[in-house]
Protein backbone atom coordinates (compact mmCIF):
# COMPACT_ATOMS: atom_id res chain seq x y z
CA UNK A 1 0.00 0.00 0.00
CA UNK A 2 1.46 3.42 -0.98
CA UNK A 3 2.40 5.73 1.85
CA UNK A 4 -0.21 8.40 2.55
CA UNK A 5 1.00 11.90 1.64
CA UNK A 6 1.81 14.16 4.60
CA UNK A 7 -0.33 17.33 4.68
CA UNK A 8 1.48 20.48 3.58
CA UNK A 9 1.21 23.43 6.01
CA UNK A 10 -0.70 26.46 4.73
CA UNK A 11 -1.23 29.75 6.52
CA UNK A 12 -4.58 31.50 6.80
CA UNK A 13 -3.18 34.43 4.84
CA UNK A 14 -2.21 32.22 1.90
CA UNK A 15 -5.52 30.32 2.03
CA UNK A 16 -7.46 33.61 1.98
CA UNK A 17 -5.59 34.82 -1.08
CA UNK A 18 -6.20 31.53 -2.92
CA UNK A 19 -9.92 31.69 -2.07
CA UNK A 20 -10.25 35.33 -3.05
CA UNK A 21 -8.62 34.64 -6.40
CA UNK A 22 -10.92 31.66 -6.94
CA UNK A 23 -13.91 33.88 -6.10
CA UNK A 24 -12.64 36.56 -8.48
CA UNK A 25 -12.66 39.16 -5.71
CA UNK A 26 -8.97 40.02 -6.08
CA UNK A 27 -9.31 42.07 -9.28
CA UNK A 28 -11.58 44.92 -10.31
CA UNK A 29 -13.45 43.53 -13.33
CA UNK A 30 -12.71 39.83 -13.89
CA UNK A 31 -15.75 39.19 -16.12
CA UNK A 32 -15.94 42.29 -18.37
CA UNK A 33 -19.56 43.49 -18.72
CA UNK A 34 -23.02 42.73 -20.12
CA UNK A 35 -25.06 39.52 -20.26
CA UNK A 36 -21.99 37.52 -21.31
CA UNK A 37 -20.25 38.63 -18.09
CA UNK A 38 -23.24 37.37 -16.10
CA UNK A 39 -23.03 34.00 -17.85
CA UNK A 40 -19.25 33.82 -17.28
CA UNK A 41 -19.60 34.76 -13.59
CA UNK A 42 -22.33 32.19 -12.91
CA UNK A 43 -20.33 29.58 -14.82
CA UNK A 44 -17.18 30.26 -12.83
CA UNK A 45 -18.86 30.46 -9.41
CA UNK A 46 -21.10 27.48 -10.18
CA UNK A 47 -24.16 29.14 -8.70
CA UNK A 48 -25.47 32.54 -7.61
CA UNK A 49 -28.00 32.33 -4.78
CA UNK A 50 -31.46 33.91 -5.14
CA UNK A 51 -33.16 35.51 -2.15
CA UNK A 52 -36.33 37.53 -1.64
CA UNK A 53 -35.16 39.99 1.04
CA UNK A 54 -34.93 43.48 -0.46
CA UNK A 55 -33.87 45.76 2.40
CA UNK A 56 -31.11 46.46 -0.07
CA UNK A 57 -30.93 45.01 -3.59
CA UNK A 58 -31.68 41.29 -3.67
CA UNK A 59 -28.67 39.06 -3.26
CA UNK A 60 -28.47 37.62 -6.79
CA UNK A 61 -28.01 41.12 -8.21
CA UNK A 62 -25.69 42.07 -5.34
CA UNK A 63 -23.38 39.04 -5.80
CA UNK A 64 -23.04 39.78 -9.52
CA UNK A 65 -22.41 43.50 -8.86
CA UNK A 66 -19.53 42.55 -6.53
CA UNK A 67 -17.73 40.94 -9.47
CA UNK A 68 -19.06 42.98 -12.41
CA UNK A 69 -18.58 46.71 -11.63
CA UNK A 70 -20.79 47.80 -14.55
CA UNK A 71 -23.49 45.22 -13.82
CA UNK A 72 -27.08 46.06 -14.74
CA UNK A 73 -30.15 44.08 -13.70
CA UNK A 74 -31.12 43.86 -17.36
CA UNK A 75 -27.95 41.82 -18.00
CA UNK A 76 -29.22 38.99 -15.80
CA UNK A 77 -32.65 39.18 -17.40
CA UNK A 78 -31.08 38.86 -20.85
CA UNK A 79 -28.91 35.93 -19.76
CA UNK A 80 -31.94 34.10 -18.34
CA UNK A 81 -34.71 34.97 -20.77
CA UNK A 82 -33.04 35.73 -24.11
CA UNK A 83 -29.60 34.10 -24.21
CA UNK A 84 -30.80 31.29 -21.91
CA UNK A 85 -27.23 30.88 -20.66
CA UNK A 86 -28.41 30.56 -17.04
CA UNK A 87 -31.43 28.93 -15.44
CA UNK A 88 -32.88 28.56 -11.95
CA UNK A 89 -32.68 25.46 -9.84
CA UNK A 90 -31.82 24.26 -6.34
CA UNK A 91 -28.18 23.93 -5.23
CA UNK A 92 -27.93 24.43 -1.44
CA UNK A 93 -30.66 27.05 -2.02
CA UNK A 94 -32.58 28.38 -5.00
CA UNK A 95 -29.89 29.69 -7.36
CA UNK A 96 -28.95 30.71 -10.88
CA UNK A 97 -26.80 27.99 -12.41
CA UNK A 98 -25.16 27.66 -15.86
CA UNK A 99 -27.43 26.18 -18.52
CA UNK A 100 -24.50 24.14 -19.81
CA UNK A 101 -24.58 22.27 -16.46
CA UNK A 102 -28.24 21.30 -16.88
CA UNK A 103 -27.60 17.56 -17.09
CA UNK A 104 -26.06 17.53 -13.61
CA UNK A 105 -29.42 18.63 -12.18
CA UNK A 106 -31.52 16.20 -14.19
CA UNK A 107 -31.16 13.28 -11.72
CA UNK A 108 -32.64 15.46 -8.94
CA UNK A 109 -35.42 16.61 -11.28
CA UNK A 110 -36.24 13.03 -12.22
CA UNK A 111 -36.30 12.00 -8.55
CA UNK A 112 -38.71 14.83 -7.69
CA UNK A 113 -40.90 13.98 -10.66
CA UNK A 114 -40.98 10.31 -9.63
CA UNK A 115 -41.26 10.69 -5.85
CA UNK A 116 -42.75 14.15 -5.41
CA UNK A 117 -41.29 16.83 -3.14
CA UNK A 118 -41.76 16.88 0.62
CA UNK A 119 -42.80 20.53 0.60
CA UNK A 120 -45.55 19.93 -1.96
CA UNK A 121 -47.10 16.66 -0.79
CA UNK A 122 -50.54 18.29 -0.83
CA UNK A 123 -50.50 18.87 -4.62
CA UNK A 124 -53.32 16.81 -6.10
CA UNK A 125 -53.52 15.26 -9.59
CA UNK A 126 -56.26 17.78 -10.39
CA UNK A 127 -53.94 20.67 -9.42
CA UNK A 128 -51.26 19.25 -11.72
CA UNK A 129 -53.64 18.76 -14.65
CA UNK A 130 -54.85 22.34 -14.27
CA UNK A 131 -51.43 24.00 -14.39
CA UNK A 132 -50.21 21.70 -17.18
CA UNK A 133 -53.21 22.69 -19.27
CA UNK A 134 -52.41 26.36 -18.66
CA UNK A 135 -48.67 25.91 -19.29
CA UNK A 136 -49.26 24.16 -22.59
CA UNK A 137 -51.24 27.24 -23.68
CA UNK A 138 -48.26 29.52 -22.99
CA UNK A 139 -46.01 31.13 -20.33
CA UNK A 140 -47.70 31.57 -16.97
CA UNK A 141 -47.37 33.64 -13.78
CA UNK A 142 -49.25 33.00 -10.58
CA UNK A 143 -51.12 36.28 -11.17
CA UNK A 144 -52.67 34.70 -14.27
CA UNK A 145 -54.51 32.23 -12.02
CA UNK A 146 -57.35 33.79 -10.04
CA UNK A 147 -59.76 30.91 -9.45
CA UNK A 148 -57.91 29.07 -6.66
CA UNK A 149 -59.65 28.15 -3.44
CA UNK A 150 -57.07 29.06 -0.79
CA UNK A 151 -55.85 26.39 1.62
CA UNK A 152 -53.82 26.36 4.82
CA UNK A 153 -50.02 26.41 4.64
CA UNK A 154 -48.12 23.24 5.55
CA UNK A 155 -44.81 25.06 6.09
CA UNK A 156 -43.65 28.66 6.53
CA UNK A 157 -42.69 29.38 2.90
CA UNK A 158 -45.58 27.59 1.26
CA UNK A 159 -48.22 29.46 -0.73
CA UNK A 160 -51.92 29.15 0.14
CA UNK A 161 -52.65 28.82 -3.60
CA UNK A 162 -52.83 25.19 -4.80
CA UNK A 163 -51.86 26.32 -8.31
CA UNK A 164 -48.65 27.91 -7.07
CA UNK A 165 -47.69 24.73 -5.24
CA UNK A 166 -48.39 22.74 -8.41
CA UNK A 167 -46.24 25.14 -10.45
CA UNK A 168 -43.40 24.80 -7.97
CA UNK A 169 -43.66 21.02 -8.04
CA UNK A 170 -43.49 21.13 -11.85
CA UNK A 171 -40.39 23.32 -11.47
CA UNK A 172 -38.63 20.88 -9.13
CA UNK A 173 -39.59 18.00 -11.42
CA UNK A 174 -37.99 19.71 -14.42
CA UNK A 175 -41.27 19.97 -16.32
CA UNK A 176 -41.37 23.77 -16.02
CA UNK A 177 -38.67 26.39 -15.66
CA UNK A 178 -38.62 30.07 -14.73
CA UNK A 179 -38.25 31.82 -18.06
CA UNK A 180 -38.32 35.38 -16.69
CA UNK A 181 -38.39 37.37 -13.46
CA UNK A 182 -39.86 40.81 -12.94
CA UNK A 183 -38.81 41.66 -9.42
CA UNK A 184 -39.72 38.42 -7.69
CA UNK A 185 -42.68 37.65 -9.97
CA UNK A 186 -41.75 34.50 -11.86
CA UNK A 187 -42.95 33.53 -15.32
CA UNK A 188 -43.07 29.77 -15.77
CA UNK A 189 -42.63 28.05 -19.11
CA UNK A 190 -42.43 24.43 -20.24
CA UNK A 191 -38.76 23.43 -19.96
CA UNK A 192 -38.52 21.91 -23.43
CA UNK A 193 -40.21 24.90 -25.07
CA UNK A 194 -38.04 27.42 -23.20
CA UNK A 195 -34.80 25.79 -24.35
CA UNK A 196 -36.16 24.68 -27.73
CA UNK A 197 -35.44 21.00 -27.06
CA UNK A 198 -37.16 18.03 -28.65
CA UNK A 199 -35.95 16.18 -25.57
CA UNK A 200 -33.71 17.22 -22.67
CA UNK A 201 -29.99 16.35 -22.43
CA UNK A 202 -28.85 12.98 -21.11
CA UNK A 203 -28.68 12.97 -17.28
CA UNK A 204 -25.23 12.88 -15.69
CA UNK A 205 -24.18 9.59 -14.13
CA UNK A 206 -23.51 9.33 -10.39
CA UNK A 207 -19.75 9.47 -10.94
CA UNK A 208 -20.10 12.49 -13.23
CA UNK A 209 -22.18 14.27 -10.59
CA UNK A 210 -19.52 13.62 -7.95
CA UNK A 211 -16.77 14.97 -10.23
CA UNK A 212 -18.96 18.00 -11.00
CA UNK A 213 -19.38 18.83 -7.30
CA UNK A 214 -15.65 18.56 -6.63
CA UNK A 215 -14.53 20.43 -9.73
CA UNK A 216 -17.05 23.23 -9.10
CA UNK A 217 -15.70 23.68 -5.58
CA UNK A 218 -12.05 23.55 -6.65
CA UNK A 219 -12.71 26.20 -9.29
CA UNK A 220 -14.63 28.61 -7.05
CA UNK A 221 -13.05 27.92 -3.65
CA UNK A 222 -9.42 27.03 -4.41
CA UNK A 223 -8.80 25.41 -1.03
CA UNK A 224 -11.55 22.88 -0.27
CA UNK A 225 -12.74 20.67 2.57
CA UNK A 226 -15.31 17.90 2.46
CA UNK A 227 -17.80 20.26 4.14
CA UNK A 228 -17.17 23.06 1.65
CA UNK A 229 -17.57 20.78 -1.39
CA UNK A 230 -20.76 19.20 0.01
CA UNK A 231 -22.33 22.27 1.64
CA UNK A 232 -25.74 21.14 2.99
CA UNK A 233 -25.35 17.94 0.95
CA UNK A 234 -24.16 15.32 3.44
CA UNK A 235 -25.25 12.31 1.30
CA UNK A 236 -22.60 13.21 -1.31
CA UNK A 237 -19.67 13.19 1.13
CA UNK A 238 -18.76 9.51 0.88
CA UNK A 239 -18.41 9.57 -2.92
CA UNK A 240 -16.62 12.92 -2.91
CA UNK A 241 -14.10 11.67 -0.36
CA UNK A 242 -13.31 8.63 -2.50
CA UNK A 243 -12.74 10.87 -5.52
CA UNK A 244 -10.51 13.23 -3.51
CA UNK A 245 -8.42 10.32 -2.28
CA UNK A 246 -8.04 9.02 -5.85
CA UNK A 247 -6.86 12.44 -7.02
CA UNK A 248 -4.40 12.70 -4.14
CA UNK A 249 -2.91 9.34 -5.18
CA UNK A 250 -2.54 10.70 -8.73
CA UNK A 251 -0.96 13.86 -7.26
CA UNK A 252 -3.73 16.00 -8.77
CA UNK A 253 -4.57 17.29 -5.28
CA UNK A 254 -2.34 18.07 -2.29
CA UNK A 255 -3.58 17.52 1.29
CA UNK A 256 -3.15 20.57 3.50
CA UNK A 257 -2.70 21.26 7.19
CA UNK A 258 -4.52 24.59 7.26
CA UNK A 259 -3.63 26.96 10.06
CA UNK A 260 -6.28 26.84 12.78
CA UNK A 261 -8.28 24.01 11.14
CA UNK A 262 -7.30 21.33 13.63
CA UNK A 263 -8.14 17.89 12.25
CA UNK A 264 -10.37 19.20 9.47
CA UNK A 265 -8.80 18.13 6.17
CA UNK A 266 -8.32 20.50 3.24
CA UNK A 267 -7.00 20.01 -0.28
CA UNK A 268 -5.77 22.18 -3.14
CA UNK A 269 -4.55 21.77 -6.71
CA UNK A 270 -0.71 21.89 -6.73
CA UNK A 271 -0.49 24.74 -9.23
CA UNK A 272 -2.48 27.07 -6.97
CA UNK A 273 0.21 26.92 -4.29
CA UNK A 274 2.65 28.30 -6.83
CA UNK A 275 0.33 31.18 -7.76
CA UNK A 276 -0.36 32.67 -4.33
CA UNK A 277 -0.12 36.41 -4.81
CA UNK A 278 -1.34 39.48 -2.98
CA UNK A 279 -4.88 40.78 -3.37
CA UNK A 280 -5.16 44.37 -4.60
CA UNK A 281 -5.09 46.31 -1.29
CA UNK A 282 -7.09 49.11 -2.92
CA UNK A 283 -10.12 46.95 -3.64
CA UNK A 284 -13.18 47.34 -1.43
CA UNK A 285 -16.18 44.99 -1.71
CA UNK A 286 -19.42 45.44 0.25
CA UNK A 287 -20.60 41.84 0.21
CA UNK A 288 -24.00 40.21 0.47
CA UNK A 289 -24.54 37.93 3.49
CA UNK A 290 -25.43 35.31 0.85
CA UNK A 291 -22.22 35.81 -1.15
CA UNK A 292 -20.32 32.53 -1.75
CA UNK A 293 -17.47 34.00 0.32
CA UNK A 294 -19.81 34.42 3.32
CA UNK A 295 -22.57 31.81 3.06
CA UNK A 296 -20.51 28.99 4.62
CA UNK A 297 -20.15 30.74 7.99
CA UNK A 298 -17.68 28.33 9.64
CA UNK A 299 -15.41 28.43 6.60
CA UNK A 300 -15.47 32.24 6.52
CA UNK A 301 -14.58 32.36 10.21
CA UNK A 302 -11.72 29.88 9.76
CA UNK A 303 -10.19 31.73 6.80
CA UNK A 304 -10.88 35.33 7.86
CA UNK A 305 -11.33 35.17 11.62
CA UNK A 306 -14.73 36.78 11.07
CA UNK A 307 -17.94 35.15 12.30
CA UNK A 308 -20.81 36.64 10.31
CA UNK A 309 -24.24 36.78 11.95
CA UNK A 310 -27.39 36.95 9.83
CA UNK A 311 -29.73 38.72 12.21
CA UNK A 312 -32.86 39.47 10.18
CA UNK A 313 -34.74 36.88 12.24
CA UNK A 314 -33.01 37.70 15.55
CA UNK A 315 -34.90 39.87 18.11
CA UNK A 316 -33.70 43.47 17.87
CA UNK A 317 -32.29 43.55 21.38
CA UNK A 318 -30.07 40.53 20.65
CA UNK A 319 -28.55 41.80 17.39
CA UNK A 320 -24.82 42.51 17.26
CA UNK A 321 -24.30 43.73 13.68
CA UNK A 322 -27.86 44.74 12.75
CA UNK A 323 -30.89 43.52 10.80
CA UNK A 324 -29.15 43.03 7.42
CA UNK A 325 -25.43 43.54 8.02
CA UNK A 326 -23.05 43.37 5.05
CA UNK A 327 -19.41 42.28 5.50
CA UNK A 328 -16.85 44.71 4.08
CA UNK A 329 -13.81 43.19 2.37
CA UNK A 330 -10.79 45.48 1.96
CA UNK A 331 -7.92 43.84 0.13
CA UNK A 332 -7.81 40.38 1.67
CA UNK A 333 -9.31 41.26 5.05
CA UNK A 334 -12.88 41.64 6.35
CA UNK A 335 -12.70 44.82 8.43
CA UNK A 336 -16.30 45.87 9.08
CA UNK A 337 -19.96 44.86 9.04
CA UNK A 338 -22.36 47.61 8.03
CA UNK A 339 -26.13 47.45 8.36
CA UNK A 340 -27.69 49.28 5.41
CA UNK A 341 -31.20 50.00 4.19
CA UNK A 342 -32.25 51.46 0.85
CA UNK A 343 -34.80 54.28 1.12
CA UNK A 344 -36.13 53.99 -2.43
CA UNK A 345 -38.78 56.66 -1.99
CA UNK A 346 -36.26 59.32 -0.99
CA UNK A 347 -33.50 57.82 -3.16
CA UNK A 348 -30.78 57.35 -0.60
CA UNK A 349 -28.89 54.63 1.21
CA UNK A 350 -29.33 54.68 4.97
CA UNK A 351 -26.58 53.69 7.38
CA UNK A 352 -28.20 51.82 10.28
CA UNK A 353 -25.07 50.62 12.07
CA UNK A 354 -21.31 50.39 11.45
CA UNK A 355 -19.30 47.75 13.35
CA UNK A 356 -15.54 47.41 13.05
CA UNK A 357 -14.24 43.83 13.08
CA UNK A 358 -10.82 42.20 12.79
CA UNK A 359 -8.10 44.62 11.75
CA UNK A 360 -10.75 47.29 11.36
CA UNK A 361 -10.73 47.61 15.14
CA UNK A 362 -7.19 49.00 15.05
CA UNK A 363 -7.43 52.74 15.64
CA UNK A 364 -4.30 53.55 13.62
CA UNK A 365 -5.69 52.23 10.34
CA UNK A 366 -9.34 53.13 10.87
CA UNK A 367 -9.40 56.65 9.36
CA UNK A 368 -8.01 55.52 6.00
CA UNK A 369 -10.19 52.41 5.95
CA UNK A 370 -13.29 54.50 6.62
CA UNK A 371 -12.47 56.86 3.75
CA UNK A 372 -12.03 53.99 1.30
CA UNK A 373 -15.20 52.24 2.44
CA UNK A 374 -17.21 55.46 2.16
CA UNK A 375 -15.94 55.91 -1.41
CA UNK A 376 -17.23 52.42 -2.25
CA UNK A 377 -20.50 53.16 -0.45
CA UNK A 378 -21.09 55.96 -2.96
CA UNK A 379 -20.78 53.50 -5.85
CA UNK A 380 -22.91 50.97 -3.96
CA UNK A 381 -25.65 53.59 -3.42
CA UNK A 382 -25.72 54.40 -7.14
CA UNK A 383 -26.19 50.70 -7.89
CA UNK A 384 -28.98 50.41 -5.31
CA UNK A 385 -30.92 53.32 -6.77
CA UNK A 386 -30.35 52.63 -10.48
CA UNK A 387 -33.34 51.45 -12.45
Amino acid sequence: MPRRADPQPLSNAAARRIWLRAQRLDTRAPFAEGASAVADAVDHLGYVQIDTINVIERCHHHILFSRIPDYRRADLKQAQSTDKSVFEYWTHALSYVPSKDFRFFLPAMKAHKRDGHQWYASVTPADTRKIMRLLRAGPLTIRDIDDDVLTEKEHLWQSRKPSKRALQLAFYGGVATVSERNGMLKTYELMTRHFGWDKPPKPASASEQTAYLLDRALRSQGVVSLDSVCHLDAPSKKAVRRLIEARVRRKELIPLALEGAGKQEHWVRPELLEQVGDADPGLVHILSPFDPLIIQRKRTELFFGYGHRFEAYVPKEKRVFGYFALPVLVGDDIVAAIDLKTDRQNKKLLMQKWTWVGNGKKQAARKELKRRIEDELGRFERFQLAE
